[in-house]
């Protein structure tokens, strides 16, 4: 009598955000390894830089989402056809290397992004910064939680290790937003290396309502989470973005309590679309 072969067992949901924290983590270390060494910058047809760091990331990523049998959409592996991609209810939106111009300057100001997307919504998000040592992990259910004290990153990939709870992971870490700061003025965060007319716009309107104003310049999707920490109150997006550069980040902010909307039209911002360049966008608290 002839057996069926057994279906590969497949981790439950609760699994999905301890292995994108692992899979960031361990993206992050080999994104550091290249940036402490004399690296070479490639550009792709849009003059946009590529390292060998964004394709060890992609690498490693795309190896541990794989258990999932979910498909990942990725700026390393964008050419997928929209005939395809339409039928996803459920992905992965990766970005390998969000800032990769913050990278090839040495600032900092990058990011390893993972997303859970259902329905075209992010659902669940990790944005590690390697350099910075800032770890924000978000689903919907459970909230936003930002991890950036060394001894609880170390304790943290011990944990991951041994295959520690999410429970376990999120006692290393502090809940989102964090107390209102209110002497801090008016403040707005925005892009460092793709400002824009419109946005000095912006600007320049809020400065007209409020009575003091900061302005904080900055890369990668920790524009984002700034707001999803409470450490400012908007980020204008007036230039363009692609999904992978905002999915995570969305997903941490939506979980703090903020909220992201299309400008001017207010509409929810929404995922694996046809064309996968983002519309103009504002994150708020």
């Amino acid at each position: 009598m002839m057996q069926t072969q057994a279906k590969p067992s497949v981790p439950p949901p609760e699994n999905y955000l301890t292995t994108a924290v692992a899979a960031a983590m361990q993206a992050g270390s080999a994104v550091m390894d290249v940036y402490e060494t004399d690296f070479a910058v490639d550009f792709k047809s849009d003059q946009s830089p590529l390292t060998l760091a964004d394709r060890r990331s992609h690498e490693i990523i795309t190896d541990r989402l794989r258990r999932f049998d979910i498909p990942v959409l990725s700026e390393e592996g964008k050419s997928i056809p929209y005939a395809e991609r339409r039928r996803w209810q459920t992905l992965w939106v990766v970005d390998p290397l969000d800032g990769t111009k913050e990278f090839v300057k040495r600032n900092g100001e990058f990011t390893v992004n993972i997303a859970l997307v259902k329905s075209g919504r992010p659902v669940m998000g990790v944005v590690f910064a390697p350099e910075r040592r800032r770890l924000f992990f978000a689903d919907s259910g459970s909230g936003a939680f930002l991890m950036e004290k060394e001894d609880n990153l170390r304790r943290l990939n011990r944990l991951l290790t041994a295959k520690g709870t999410l429970q376990e992971m999120k006692t290393l870490a502090v809940r989102l937003p964090s107390a209102p700061d209110g002497s801090r003025p008016y403040t707005i965060v925005g892009s460092r290396s793709h400002a824009t007319p419109d946005l000095e716009n912006f600007v320049a309107e809020k400065r007209r309502q409020y009575p003091s104003v900061a302005f904080i310049p900055a890369g990668s999707s920790l524009k984002i989470c700034l707001v999803a920490e409470g450490r400012a109150d908007v980020y204008p997006r007036l230039g363009p973005t692609m999904e992978w550069d905002t999915a995570a980040g969305h997903a941490v902010a939506e979980a703090a309590g903020a909220s992201i909307r299309t400008y001017p039209d207010g509409m929810p911002l929404r995922y694996n679309r046809k064309e996968l360049l983002n519309p103009w966008f504002i994150v708020s608290r």
